[in-house]
């Protein structure tokens, strides 16, 4: 429990909005929670939310330390009070998400404080109380790998430090495949194949390019891919990275003169139809562990699969 006793400059105040800006990391809506339960008391007698505080009021707050802390990345997950997650699959160790293209994954991806995919897994594993931030000391959980904002799909979190140290070496040495799916424009040929070059990244234009021969700072990229459908100038393809470099599907089949619909960066957007994102989505997850993965071994041989995807249903629906 801690104390805030109101001074002069703070008196005539209502208490939730000298709350939301004495503890900025508590939601409003928790905080009028915690004010009907009488977690947050005035004077210690029962409080309300519109009460006008004055010079010299105690305000008792029986609330976790960590909200008193100044807000930071680290933290955000505090201000979520209702995480929104599709869990594809979830244990002890680890948390399959279905990230909705347009959310962040990091703070970094120039998300908003508290919305990314992060800030929400770890407010659903505090509320769920598997993560105590308090007492772990040093872990937090965290992904294991990323995906574009505007790409959607399987994102794979850990909730132990082993998990992420297992799962990390596991995608480092490509023993997690992943698939895609892609529209793109036009029908590549042949029908099924490998897209091979070299791309290398422009950080002042934040984009990548594809060249067919070596270049200084290049490095080379390889996408297996195969032809599911074609429709209305449009095909359906399932991708298999080989080597997973930034924007690798979208840069390679721009540059094989088939762009991924919706894809204004590497292609030019089809007036035809209204897309904000580009139609590429990680949708399949083995697991294929060929060296011994402690904790995790009981994953070996297990497929993850998001079933609906929306750019699929749009423009390939089943007949």
């Amino acid at each position: 429990m801690k104390e805030l006793k109101i001074g002069k400059n703070d008196a005539g105040q209502r208490l939730d909005r000298f709350l939301a800006k004495a503890v900025p990391l508590l939601p409003a809506s928790l905080a009028q929670k915690y004010i009907r339960l009488k977690r947050i008391k005035r004077n210690n007698a029962r409080a309300q939310r519109d009460d006008r505080l004055a010079e010299g009021d105690v305000l008792q707050l029986y609330i976790n330390d960590e909200f008193f802390d100044a807000p930071s990345e680290e933290n955000a997950y505090l201000t979520v009070t209702t995480p929104k997650l599709d869990i594809v699959y979830e244990d002890e160790n680890i948390l399959l998400v279905d990230k909705r293209p347009g959310v962040a994954v990091h703070p970094h991806d120039g998300a908003e404080y508290g919305r990314t995919l992060i800030d929400h897994i770890q407010a659903y594993l505090y509320a769920k109380r598997e993560w105590r931030p308090r007492e772990e000391n040093a872990f937090t959980p965290a992904l294991c790998n990323r995906i574009d904002r505007n790409t959607g799909g399987i994102v794979i979190a850990a909730k132990t430090a082993e998990a992420l140290r297992v799962m990390n070496q596991k995608i480092k040495d490509r023993e997690v495949d992943k698939r895609y799916l892609s529209i793109v424009e036009g029908t590549p040929k042949p029908k099924a194949g490998t897209l091979k070059g070299y791309l290398f990244k422009d950080a002042v234009r934040n984009r990548v390019f594809v060249t067919d021969k070596p270049q200084t700072g290049a490095k080379s990229c390889e996408t297996k891919y195969r032809v599911l459908e074609s429709r209305n100038g449009l095909s359906l393809v399932e991708c298999e990275l080989i080597t997973g470099r930034t924007h690798q599907i979208r840069a390679q089949f721009a540059h094989a003169g088939h762009p991924l619909l919706g894809d204004g960066k590497y292609g030019k957007l089809d007036k035809r139809f209204d897309r904000k994102y580009q139609a590429l989505y990680s949708y399949k997850l083995t697991f294929c562990f060929t060296t011994a993965a402690g904790s995790l071994e009981y994953l070996n041989g297990k497929a993850f699969q998001v079933e609906n995807v929306g750019f699929v249903n749009e423009f390939f629906p089943k007949q």
